[in-house]
């Protein structure tokens, strides 16, 4: 029985962000892979999370430093075990070496964290983000947890040159995994609203994620009021989950800025605007935002972080981060439907031949197939990993085991 294991951050919600929409995905890859799957996380469900049970994947709440996990893991032997985002690995990582030996080890960065957070730290130090110092703790964290698995599962191919150029970590302990879509069909297309049909400019996200609201903020007073006084007419609707105070209160009708909240469908509100605003000047990955204006046939402005990791690694000048730049594209997108149309195709002529599922789901259960034969091999072969998992897993499981004994 091929048994997977997926220790969760959190439990996925692919309503409200690109992480959740990732971690689906790869939950329906290995159903299809005839997987049987048991989801599990020291976090609640909530009422946005996926219907696990409704998929056929199990679920299971765990404790962090308590041996219960253990026995959890011992009785269920998984064949694979996916950590979701570095985190889960440093906390469980040892345990499953410990108890499945055997067992593959597998990373979702989810995106590179020390990336995103690098860059965040430049912003706040005003300091361009080409600037920023990546050698940092979390860094350390975030590449001694992909020197132990056996294979991480990389979003962006700019991520993957930095890991190798950067960082050297081996090219056979990354595995190029974007998202994962159905090709957009000429039907799909046709029944999408047309440019003369659509209202209205939009921006969505996940408003707990600092990158989101931080772009809400640059909407606001960089952007908003001078295409609002090209465009009396317009209004920028703010989609996302979780707003915190400071975002509700730029709410503000009669500038056009209106605060909508959670979208329960985000392709429904997102085929009805004729524009999507993303000024994002903080991040890594890909931004699912982009990805879901581009399904549904909605141009985009971004910046070139935000639009890092959708073009190919050759490609350039995709983004721009000069505001005047910026607000004269939205301008010109949402005015000139030939400009409009021009991006449209030209984004899911992108989608087709870059984030069609097809190009990557064999080639990743092949992937794992050849580990999962030859593991042993493998892990020599990766020997720098096993020397990080003796030595730092170490303080990590003693760690544990003496919050274990506080907490009894």
């Amino acid at each position: 029985m091929k048994n997977l294991l997926i220790i969760g951050h959190t439990f996925p919600e692919p309503s409200t962000t690109a992480a959740g929409s990732r971690m689906l995905q790869l939950i329906q890859l290995f159903l299809a892979d005839n997987y049987t799957i048991t989801f599990a996380s020291t976090a609640s469900g909530g009422d946005k999370s996926v219907d696990l049970e409704n998929l056929g994947v199990s679920s299971k709440k765990i404790q962090l430093n308590n041996p219960s996990f253990d026995d959890f893991l011992q009785k269920l032997n998984p064949t694979i075990v996916l950590f979701d985002r570095f985190i889960t690995e440093e906390q469980f990582g040892w345990r499953v070496s410990e108890i499945c030996p055997k067992a593959l080890k597998v990373l979702d960065t989810e995106d590179l964290h020390f990336l995103r957070k690098a860059r965040e730290t430049a912003i706040k130090k005003e300091k361009p983000v080409e600037e920023a110092n990546l050698f940092t703790e979390t860094a350390k964290r975030e590449l001694a947890s992909i020197w132990r698995c056996d294979l991480s599962l990389i979003i962006s191919e700019t991520e993957m040159m930095l890991l190798q150029n950067t960082f050297a970590i081996p090219e056979d302990l990354l595995f190029y995994l974007p998202f994962l879509l159905s090709p957009t069909s000429e039907k799909q297309i046709e029944n999408l609203p047309t440019f003369k049909e659509r209202n209205h400019f939009i921006t969505i996200g996940n408003l707990l994620h600092a990158p989101n609201v931080d772009s809400v903020k640059i909407l606001k007073k960089k952007i908003w009021p001078y295409i609002k006084a090209k465009l009396p007419k317009a209004e920028l609707h703010i989609y996302g989950a979780y707003a915190p105070q400071q975002i509700e209160e730029l709410h503000n009708e009669k500038e056009g800025f209106i605060i909508k909240g959670w979208a329960a469908n985000s392709h429904t509100v997102i085929q009805q605007a004729g524009v999507c605003l993303a000024p994002i000047r903080f991040g890594a990955g890909l931004k699912g935002k982009l990805i879901d204006a581009m399904q549904c046939g909605t141009p985009f402005v971004t910046t070139n972080i935000g639009a890092e990791g959708l073009y190919s690694a050759s490609a350039t000048n995709n983004g721009i981060d000069n505001w005047t730049d910026f607000i004269e594209k939205a301008i010109a997108l949402y005015t000139d439907e030939k400009v409009w149309l021009e991006k449209q195709q030209q984004n899911f002529k992108i989608l087709n031949n870059r984030f069609d599922k097809n190009l990557f789901e064999v080639n990743l259960i092949e992937r794992i197939f050849t580990l999962l034969n030859s593991l042993e091999a493998h892990r020599n072969k990766n020997f720098f990993g096993q020397i990080l998992q003796h030595h730092t897993a170490q303080s990590t499981k003693f760690m544990s085991k003496w919050i274990e004994e506080k907490n009894k």
